[in-house]
């Protein structure tokens, strides 16, 4: 059996960290969609947001597809940046999106028939995986950065396909509900 070295043993703080967050963010989220009443931050300015995180999104999901390439290409440096830069636009979304909710009620979707049903089970879809995605996220991108090859790859192999599953359904959900805007 190989020997584990110590700085692969996650630190016992930082997995409470994402244990932590993971709970936390979808918890914040889920408050903000459904408060009765919004946060008023001079809310006219909140409405160029889901343009932006539409274009964060893609902008994402554009990384994550350079960072599997350049992993398969054994590539490591470029790997790491291309994921850094999909987990660094991943925090300026959820800030964003956050803000977003806080202060605008949420748009409908006006759409009838068979594109109202396929525009919820992707938006149903998206939402479920990106209240889980953030825990398998977290752990990959700690194990990357700490260099724990192993762990990494055991849980890249599901927070991989979802992440980039989240990122670019967010993309299809804003196009589709995108004429709906009121402003």
């Amino acid at each position: 059996m190989e020997k584990i070295r110590e700085e692969e043993v996650p630190h016992k703080g930082i997995y409470k960290l994402i244990i932590v967050i993971s709970v936390l963010v979808p918890v914040v989220v889920a408050v903000l969609l459904f408060m009765p009443s919004k946060i008023d931050l001079a809310e006219e300015w909140v409405y160029f947001l889901p343009h932006m995180n539409a274009v964060i999104n893609f902008a994402s999901s554009i990384a994550l597809v350079f960072g599997l390439y350049f992993i398969k290409k054994m590539n490591i440096t470029a790997h790491q940046i291309s994921m850094s830069v999909a987990f660094g636009l991943g925090a300026i979304f959820l800030v964003s999106y956050v803000i977003y909710h806080a202060a605008a009620e949420s748009t409908s979707f006006g759409g009838e028939g068979f594109i109202r049903t396929v525009y919820y089970i992707i938006l149903l879809t998206h939402i479920v995986l990106a209240a889980v995605a953030l825990f398998p996220i977290l752990l990959a991108y700690y194990y990357g950065q700490r260099r724990m090859v192993e762990r990494h790859k055991k849980i890249v192999r599901y927070a991989y396909p979802i992440w980039l599953y989240v990122t670019v359904s967010g993309v299809i959900v804003y196009l589709m509900i995108s004429p709906y805007y009121s402003h």
